[in-house]
């Protein structure tokens, strides 16, 4: 009797321990096993906290915890054209792809929808069409309207007769601001407003680009299917009432002054800082407008991402750095100037106040990180997944259960107001 007793409650033993090896976790400073998808190296300086995982061009996104356990899950009735956000209200801002969408470059969307918590849909916005198409980043501004990307198609006859080299149409990129309570275009930024090219002294926008960095070399990038520049993301600063528009193909960011009208957004004057639309500020890549001054960091780049909200570094930007030529990438903390300088011939870069890099970090694609309550830096790694590292670059945390490519994550604080909309998984 006895005996059958012990086999049996050593069975139940046995059973334990064989179904929840995966989830073992014990208070140390070494590398903990959770799952067969999650490293713990440090859980003495891990941020408590969900990180939002968004699918490159995928119906689904999550929230998960450090330990590796998906807290919530979204399904999509259409694939993502990449960003996704939770806002404040636990409403989600997102695009989506147009599934007849004509200009389908990576990366493209066509649909802009904001999505209530009991998954209606609040708001939907269709740009595509044979000669625009909404892509890649979408932004919620302060005064409650929506800021993203456009792809605009300029003929092939335009643009050579503005002494562009590209041969066929090509997709400069383009800012638009719409009221989503009136669908209503009240402000709109085009890069091709602001042109310059020393290919023929015939055409219009001819000069010396290296003596305008403030204008945009039509032909520093002369891609064959039209997508001579690429932008893929956005922030806005509310404060200096600017737009950091990162641009891969140009290994750059730019700096849009958002203060102009429309009208004055087109001229080279107006605005807070009596630029018009021209660029206020760039940085990245001197090259690009011909600029032998200062050093060359981005090679591609994702994610100009603003630290505010009191995170340590605040008012500095990280970038994401693809490093596609080195096969190595990198993550910049930039100490942005008070006052925006743009010269020629003058060293323009920001200073570096923090940098990351490990020979295991590398995507050529997609990508970028923010900044934690405590200091660390999380990372999304597109074709991996997610790092923690801290101020003094330690890897504290590695996550790579995904299920796809990873466009970027968003971290949220557990007591974060936009995740009380929700019932999070135990």
């Amino acid at each position: 009797m006895y005996t059958s007793k012990y086999i049996f409650v050593l069975s139940i033993i046995l059973i334990c321990l064989f179904n929840c090896k995966d989830d073992e976790y014990t208070e140390n400073n070494t590398s903990i096993s959770l799952t067969s998808n999650v490293e713990i190296f440090n859980n003495e300086k891990l941020d408590n906290s969900l990180t939002l995982a968004i699918l490159k061009g995928e119906k689904s996104a999550f929230l998960v915890d450090k330990q590796g356990y998906k807290k919530h899950e979204w399904e999509f009735e259409d694939n993502l054209g990449n960003d996704l956000e939770i806002m404040p209200n636990g409403k989600l801002l997102g695009i989506f792809k147009d599934e007849n969408a004509q200009i389908t470059f990576g990366g493209y969307g066509g649909k802009l929808k904001i999505i209530n918590p009991d998954h209606t849909v609040d708001w939907e916005y269709t740009i595509s069409s044979h000669d625009y198409i909404s892509h890649h980043d979408i932004e919620m501004l302060p005064n409650g309207n929506v800021l993203f990307l456009v792809w605009e198609k300029i003929e092939e006859e335009i643009a050579e007769q503005n002494g562009a080299i590209s041969s066929g149409s090509i997709y400069p990129e383009k800012l638009i601001e719409i009221n989503p309570n009136t669908n209503q275009i009240v402000w709109e930024w085009r890069s091709w407003d602001h042109i310059i090219q020393d290919n023929d002294s015939n055409f219009p926008n001819h000069g010396v680009v290296s003596e305008n960095p403030q204008l945009i070399n039509i032909n520093y990038n002369a891609a064959s299917n039209g997508d001579i520049m690429h932008a893929n993301g956005i922030d806005y600063d509310e404060n200096k009432d600017v737009i950091f528009l990162s641009i891969n193909f140009f290994n750059e960011i730019w700096v849009v002054d958002h203060s102009t009208s429309t009208l004055e957004a087109s001229t080279n004057s107006g605005g807070n800082y009596n630029k018009g639309g021209d660029l206020i500020y760039r940085f990245g890549n001197p090259l690009a407008y011909d600029n032998l001054q200062g050093e060359i960091r981005f090679d591609r780049n994702h994610f100009p991402n603003l630290l505010e909200n009191g995170v340590p570094g605040e008012g500095n930007l990280l970038v994401y750095v693809n490093g596609k030529s080195e096969n190595k990438s990198k993550i910049y903390e930039l100490e942005l100037p008070e006052t925006f300088n743009l010269l020629p011939n003058t060293d323009n870069e920001p200073v570096v106040a923090w940098e990351f890099q490990d020979e295991a970090l590398y995507d050529d694609n997609i990508s970028g990180a923010v900044r934690l309550t405590n200091g660390n830096t999380l990372i999304c790694e597109g074709d991996y997944g997610i790092w923690e590292v801290t101020p003094n670059k330690e890897v504290v945390w590695k996550y790579n259960n995904l299920g796809g490519e990873l466009w970027r994550c968003y971290n949220y604080d557990l007591n974060a107001t936009e995740l009380s909309y929700y019932n999070l998984i135990d």
